[in-house]
């Protein structure tokens, strides 16, 4: 067996590759979507280590191009459920009692697989099953991911690390074990690094993982499961199951040995699934962890000292990127009437050379909606908007769903700071914009700190440090991160550890050491190496 303390490599977040035309990256990239796009893709579950085929088969299209068919996954029901739990149970002892340098090594290896060998396909999975340009993918899939992996591991390092001090003829120790039980991995669609983190992370300190992604990420998902098997992941440790949400939750959040739910999606879901587990607590060997990142309706908001041009830039990048379906893309914007004329020609300029359309495009800077579903949604928004008095579309407000779901980035300026698109989640790419009188900045600060049940990102634009710090205090709780003179999207592992409060989620940072510490529960240990053999204190004589 190794003996020694060892030191794991120092992360580095990994280098964003640019896809410049003529760059090998691209050429690499242009293939692999080539290559995809050529067969018909045959998605297993994976459980206890096997690939499990059900012949009950769903489509899976490429957002953009509904019509093409990319493969088909196996969708499973409850047995499949339970087996998944039984799997990760099985091989929880083994895992577990495995050193934690294996551990490590397994998933810095993922890591490097992902950011080298595997690079262009897990980018040009996401691009196709998600609908993301090489740009956003990039940083996303490659880099994101790769990142949390590395970081984990030093953040798993400096955890172990910690230990309590000793007295005279005492050892006093501090054991970091993995949860009692198995943890629920319910991933979404938008990030495949999210979908990738929220069982590596728990599993990284020794947890096994039942691990369901969105119907609408699977295509990406299974490239996760290949890197994590070809660097060696034991069978069992992380189960892939595609089955409906309520036929999951029926089996896992009944099983005594369900020990915590690690989930990224919707407020409405998170909160359902909080009172289950609430509902279910006698049955379980212990209280389960809950950890949850959700919805946001995210703000930039401006002060009359700020510049106009780098607000613009950023609510175009905020907005718009990814097509508005990032939990903390930018949803609304308080504009002071003094700039609004500068920063509206701005964007409208940047808008009318923003093209849309396919991902294999690589000019396109927006591309489709994930679903019809979606699509469905998120234009009811903007047709209502143009039926209602007091909200006006100023940029965009156009959509078509004949071919993939593209829906125009879409500006509604309102006349009251509470209409519902100031107010409501629609992730989608719609920025509502409420211009206020210049001498209104610190109302308007009151009033973005009461609009929305969330509290994910938010940003602020000024030249003057006195409103900025006028900012951070009157918004101190309206957002888990908060950004100055930057857009409130793009949160870099290990520099911007993401996550927010109140209607938002945990704020349990993934990307940070905090996240980790829920997957864990710590044992102390006292060793006494001279024991006294009288009872008599000295106090007694």
């Amino acid at each position: 067996m190794q003996k020694g303390s060892f030191k794991v490599p120092t992360p580095v977040n990994e280098t964003v590759l640019n896809y410049a035309p003529g760059s090998p990256e691209r050429e690499k990239l242009e293939k692999e979507l080539k290559r995809r796009k050529s067969y018909t893709a045959d998605i297993p579950m994976y459980i206890g280590g096997k690939e499990v085929r059900t012949g009950d088969k769903r489509s899976l299209h490429p957002p953009h191009e509904h019509q093409h068919l990319l493969g088909y996954y196996h969708y499973g029901n409850a047995s499949h459920v339970k087996d998944a739990i039984d799997a990760a149970l099985a091989a929880k002892q083994a895992w577990n009692e495995l050193p934690w340098e294996n551990r490590a090594a397994i998933f810095l290896r993922a890591a490097d697989l992902i950011s080298g060998p595997y690079r262009a396909s897990i980018n040009a999975a996401t691009m196709l099953g998600q609908s993301k340009n090489a740009y956003q993918a990039e940083i996303d899939s490659a880099c994101e991911l790769a990142d949390f992996l590395r970081f984990n591991v030093k953040f798993m390092t400096e955890i172990y690390e910690d230990q309590p001090i000793s007295s005279p003829l005492v050892w006093n120790k501090m054991e970091y074990r993995p949860l009692e039980g198995f943890i629920f991995a319910l991933t979404p669609f938008n990030f495949t690094a999210i979908a990738g983190n929220l069982g590596a992370a728990p599993a990284m300190l020794g947890n096994t993982i039942v691990w369901k992604p969105a119907d609408t990420q699977v295509y990406a998902a299974q490239v996760i499961m290949e890197i994590f098997m070809e660097a060696g992941l034991p069978d069992g440790v992380i189960n892939l199951i595609y089955v409906d949400g309520l036929v999951a939750g029926d089996v896992i959040f009944q099983h005594k040995d369900f020990a915590g739910l690690h989930f990224t999606g919707s407020t409405g879901v998170f909160q359902h699934l909080w009172k289950t587990i609430g509902e279910n607590i006698q049955h379980y060997k212990s209280y389960p962890r809950i950890v949850g990142e959700t919805g946001g309706k995210d703000f930039i908001i401006a002060h009359p000292s700020a510049e106009a041009k780098a607000l613009s830039t950023a609510i175009v990048r905020g907005a718009f990127e990814y097509q508005g379906q990032k939990c903390s893309a930018a949803s609304r914007a308080y504009i002071p009437k003094s700039l609004w004329k500068d920063v509206k020609q701005n964007v409208l300029e940047d808008l009318a050379e923003i093209k849309m359309g396919t991902v294999e495009d690589f000019g396109n800077f927006v591309n489709a909606v994930i679903s019809e579903t979606a699509f469905d949604k998120i234009t009811g928004y903007i047709e209502q908007a143009k039926k209602d008095e007091g909200a006006t579309i100023i940029a965009g407000g156009k959509f078509d769903k004949r071919e993939g779901y593209f829906i125009e980035p879409t500006i509604i300026q309102v006349q009251d700071p509470k209409y519902r698109t100031m107010c409501e989640e629609i992730f989608g790419p719609v920025l509502t914009v409420y211009v206020y009188e210049d001498d209104q900045y610190e109302d308007i600060l009151h009033i973005a700190d009461s609009t929305s049940p969330y509290a994910l990102t938010g940003a602020i634009f000024s030249q003057d440090r006195d409103a900025i710090q006028q900012a951070l205090n009157v918004l101190e709780n309206a957002a888990g991160n908060f950004y100055i003179n930057d857009k409130p999207t793009g949160a870099v592992v290990g520099q911007q550890p993401f996550g927010g409060g109140r209607g938002s989620g945990t704020n349990d940072k993934a990307g940070a050491k905090q996240n980790l510490l829920r997957w864990i529960s710590c044992r102390t240990i006292k060793e006494t190496f001279v024991p006294p053999t009288d009872y008599k204190y000295p106090f007694l004589g």
